[in-house]
């Protein structure tokens, strides 16, 4: 995939992640259908699988899952230089495209959420405070299974994907019932892959 991004373009890439940082209350990850809806729908500067790939390779990955940011940012930066087979200049539009996504997702929420934590922890016997604690669960909640929702759409072949549909209802009881760790289910899945069981 090839695209071609003017100074303007970069911009707006780098506005629209400082928009979605502030909405970002559960997580980066709260945020994604909004990202799909730019980067895929509206701009057409990823494609639907390099956007559920950057998604996936980041929750596999130890770390934060905040790097499916910067995945974005890199596939891009990728596509405006041409694909990796343009060398240099790709790989530096690469970079340039992961540092301007996650300098746009980083930025605004943690300079506020190092300002809110500092105040809530000040004022935290307030009602008004455990409140807002209170009234943001439903929300994040919300997100996170509309987050959900975006990445299921992408397999919806019911014929073809059924053992992932079965896996993901599996894993989803096992850990809500035993708070098994995700990274651990998700291991057992890569290897359940690699053997050609799913």
């Amino acid at each position: 995939m090839t695209i071609t991004l003017s100074a303007a373009d970069w911009w707006a890439l780098f506005v629209h992640f400082l928009s979605l940082s502030l909405m970002a209350v559960g997580g980066a990850i709260t945020t994604a259908p909004d990202m799909h809806r730019y980067l895929v729908n509206t701009r057409h500067w990823l494609s639907e699988d390099q956007f559920t790939s950057s998604i996936s390779i980041a929750q596999a990955a130890p770390g934060p899952n905040v790097l499916f940011v910067g995945l974005m940012g890199w596939n891009v930066g990728m596509n405006a230089g041409g694909g990796p087979s343009r060398g240099w200049q790709a790989y530096s539009l690469a970079l340039l495209g992961l540092v301007i996504a996650m300098g746009g997702m980083l930025l605004p929420s943690g300079i506020l959420t190092y300002a809110a934590t500092r105040w809530a922890h000040k004022n935290r016997e307030l009602r008004a405070v455990r409140a807002f604690k209170t009234g943001m669960a439903p929300l994040v909640i919300g997100l996170l299974l509309t987050t959900g929702w975006v990445l299921t759409t992408a397999h919806d072949q019911p014929a073809r994907d059924w053992r992932l549909w079965v896996l993901t209802a599996v894993i989803t009881v096992v850990v809500w019932r035993t708070r098994v760790h995700l990274l651990w289910l998700i291991g057992i899945g890569a290897v359940l892959g690699m053997a050609g069981l799913i």
